[in-house]
């Protein structure tokens, strides 16, 4: 993922190879935005989890479109989608799929889940108990599941939004850190501005909804993924990457001592490996073949925000993952 430093590299045909592969990210920004009034944030982490072949857990209180933003770009991409909405009596068989007993046949026949589609958006995953949330979990990382003893490989594209809501806490089984940790991104989403919500207002009122179209194939995608990889990371980047990384883990040697007793541990190489390929999705959506460090800046909140522990002194002062990020990204030096 992360290519070797290599200086007679041709900058120039990796820009042009990846402008032409990228053209179809401002048309479906912009057919996305048909439906989805500002959310441009939310909007771009989807598109980043989509290229880097990763999956994106939403924060955010209710109605905030999550469920319309990526149904939309399931519609602008020609992808499959389907809902899960989680319960405290879900089983995993409500997730992956069960075998059924065939009177006629004297046989089983597999019964696949709503698992099975390109897009699968986990509504309120923190809602279901952890047979439930370990099964959706494992098809996100094997990219596979196996119902009885026939394995099943996941469509690809493959993508899962799951969302939570950080109001209600009652009844809910929080997911556990070695968990949260597949997630390429954690986003959390804000409420609209008032101009916005105005505009919102008013479609919803006037039925005024414009229909998506589909501006890209998933063959498109499959091969933007592909060209993701050839963006150009300098080992210059690779070692700010790396900087940011080791000083979650150790803060000292990166004059942040006073971080020390608030973090409970850091990040894990996932989140570097995350870090570095949320860092060429971003540089592929600006249409550039190459990572700069302000794409690093960009990203680094969704990619580490939930990758580091903080400790109870911590919770005691107010201090979230977020203001640790902050104090990494102000302290380390940028190349």
């Amino acid at each position: 993922m992360i290519q070797e430093n290599n200086s007679s590299v041709d900058i120039r045909a990796i820009n042009e190879k990846i402008e032409k592969e990228s053209a179809f990210v401002d048309l479906l920004i912009m057919e996305m935005n048909k439906v989805i009034v500002g959310q441009k944030h939310m909007i771009e982490r989807l598109l980043i989890g989509l290229l880097g072949n990763g999956h994106i857990l939403l924060e955010g209180v209710p109605g905030l479109a999550k469920t319309l933003a990526i149904n939309t770009l399931a519609k602008a991409v020609q992808g499959d989608f389907s809902r899960i909405q989680f319960t405290p009596d879900l089983l995993p068989a409500d997730v992956v799929g069960t075998m059924i007993y065939n009177i006629k046949e004297n046989d089983f026949t597999i019964k696949k889940g709503p698992i099975f589609a390109n897009f699968v958006l986990a509504d309120e995953i923190n809602r279901a108990p952890a047979k439930v949330q370990s099964a959706l979990l494992e098809a996100m990382q094997e990219r596979q599941i196996t119902i009885g003893d026939t394995t099943f490989k996941l469509d690809v594209p493959f993508l899962v939004m799951a969302t939570q809501n950080p109001v209600e806490q009652e009844g809910t089984y929080p997911l556990p850190e070695a968990q949260v940790d597949r997630f390429m991104l954690k986003t959390v989403i804000d409420y609209p501005k008032m101009d916005e919500e105005q505009l919102i207002m008013r479609q919803n009122l006037n039925d005024g909804f414009a229909n998506v179209n589909a501006v890209a194939s998933l063959e498109q995608i499959n091969r933007a993924r592909l060209a993701v990889k050839e963006v150009y990371m300098d080992e210059k980047i690779e070692k700010y990457i790396l900087d940011i990384i080791f000083a979650t883990r150790y803060p000292e040697k990166y004059n942040l001592s006073d971080l020390k007793g608030l973090i409970s541990f850091g990040a894990s190489p996932r989140g570097s490996i995350n870090l570095a390929m949320a860092s060429k999705c971003y540089a592929f959506i600006r249409r550039r073949g190459y990572v700069i460090p302000e794409d690093v800046r960009a990203v680094v909140h969704d990619v580490l925000r939930h990758r580091i522990g903080i400790t109870y002194e911590a919770e005691a002062e107010n201090i979230t993952s977020e203001d640790i990020i902050n104090k990494i990204v102000n302290e380390v030096e940028v190349p």
